[in-house]
């Protein structure tokens, strides 16, 4: 079979009438939940979106990039084939869960070549999928221009008749605001925030027609090191730490929402801390290679500067992405900055 027959559908999966390269209806972050009637609020799951085919026996499971995600979750697979109705697309987001919360670190375990370990790994942390809405349950009955909440009618029912189907969730639903605002001061680590749907908002495949507020929580970390802009020497960014419970400080992340204004003065105040070794666990690598804002260098400091900082998530035991700068926390002592603010046993 040559590369381009290989990338081609099952038959069956192609006469759907939805394209398994379809990217999914995405969502506009903004800052805070609408007001007004007329819309449905659910949780934002942290895990991996993606569109779930059925025609038959043929299954097919597509990240929103459009990849296939169908070898690395075989269980996944499984559990859709075992549905009782044998045709259908579903959205939703793969989600491991450890300990009760869901694990980002054990999905991405899972984006591994080796048939071996994506079978082994599958026994040990089966994934779910949660799915929030249909788009076809019927060959070539599209539900996409149909309203959100006559779709949402549509997945409980087929739900209701798939029966209990190991693996496979609803995710919950509020039309209150005050119900959507406790899922935002939840302290689950498998809550990413809130998502914000019309219930008259046809599919728009690809387009950010929803909406979504995200959760973020703050954390006190002491300043370990900083980076100098690529160009000049201003510093470009502070490089955050965290003591464990043996007392070594763990790089956990950086800010690099930094005044420009207050670059100058900050750079002075930080070059009269310089000192090794700056942290005494984890340490920062190089910058990405696809940074252009800074050195491939990071100088170490005396632990003594404690920020508060916004965070969105958490993936091992670093902040997923750039954090925001809060404000400088002199009233804090560096060694009250432990992994526990983060929910972390360390």
């Amino acid at each position: 079979m040559s590369p381009a027959d290989a990338r081609k559908p099952p038959p069956a999966l192609a006469k759907l009438g939805i394209p398994l390269d379809l990217p999914p209806m995405e969502a506009r972050l903004v800052g805070a939940l609408p007001r007004d009637d007329g819309w449905q609020f659910e949780p934002k799951w942290d895990g991996f979106r993606c569109l779930a085919f059925r025609s038959g026996p043929e299954v097919e499971i597509r990240a929103k990039s459009g990849k296939s995600l169908s070898r690395f979750f075989p269980e996944v697979v499984a559990n859709l084939r075992a549905i009782r109705q044998s045709t259908f697309v579903l959205d939703g987001e793969l989600l491991i869960r450890m300990d009760g919360e869901a694990s980002f670190d054990a999905l991405q375990m899972r984006l591994h070549p080796a048939a071996s370990r994506i079978e082994r790994l599958a026994s040990e942390t089966p994934a779910d999928i949660v799915v929030f809405d249909c788009l076809l349950t019927r060959p070539m009955r599209p539900l996409l221009d149909k309203p959100f909440a006559e779709r949402r009618s549509t997945l409980e029912a087929f739900l209701v008749e798939a029966g209990n189907i190991r693996g496979l969730e609803l995710t919950p639903f509020s039309r209150e605001l005050r119900q959507a605002q406790t899922w935002l001061k939840a302290r689950r680590a498998s809550l990413d925030g809130v998502m914000a749907k019309r219930l008259d908002l046809p599919y728009r495949p690809g387009e950010r027609a929803m909406l979504k507020v995200k959760r973020v929580r703050t954390a006190d970390c002491v300043v370990g090191g900083f980076r100098y802009q690529s160009a000049g020497r201003l510093v470009g960014s502070l490089l955050l730490g965290l003591y464990d419970a043996n007392g070594l400080l763990h790089h956990v992340g950086f800010t690099s929402a930094i005044n420009d204004r207050e670059k100058p003065a900050l750079t002075v105040r930080l070059e009269k801390l310089v000192e090794p070794p700056g942290f005494t666990g984890d340490a920062p690598g190089s910058p990405s290679r696809w940074s252009t804002q800074r050195s491939t260098e990071w100088q170490p400091l005396r632990p003594e500067l404690v920020v508060e900082v916004g965070y969105d998530q958490v993936t091992g035991r670093r902040f997923r992405h750039g954090t925001r700068f809060m404000r400088w926390r002199p009233d804090k002592g560096p060694r009250q900055c432990t992994f526990a603010q983060i929910g972390i046993r360390a």
